[in-house]
């Protein structure tokens, strides 16, 4: 198992948005960067993830990926870790 998740959104402001939301939450690090995801070759088409860490309860955040895939979907995008 993964020691992090990526939400993997494919808008930047959505992203960055999503990344306070859950740092103000208690989530880390969410931290934000563009990525190239397996298959794609194209830098345009790169999507927009947020990396996270650990959950508010200090739980790995792997073992809450249900909320963070559900958090996800209602922006559009998916969780890989």
């Amino acid at each position: 198992m993964a020691e992090f998740l990526l939400l993997v959104l494919h808008d930047r402001d959505e992203a960055e948005a999503l990344a306070r939301d859950l740092r103000a939450a208690g989530w880390t690090p969410c931290a934000v960067h563009k990525d190239l995801l397996a298959g794609e070759d194209d830098a345009e088409d790169a999507d927009w993830v947020v990396e996270v860490t650990t959950a508010p309860d200090g739980t790995p955040a792997p073992a809450r990926r249900a909320e963070l895939e559900a958090l996800a979907e209602r922006h559009d995008g998916f969780v890989t870790d």
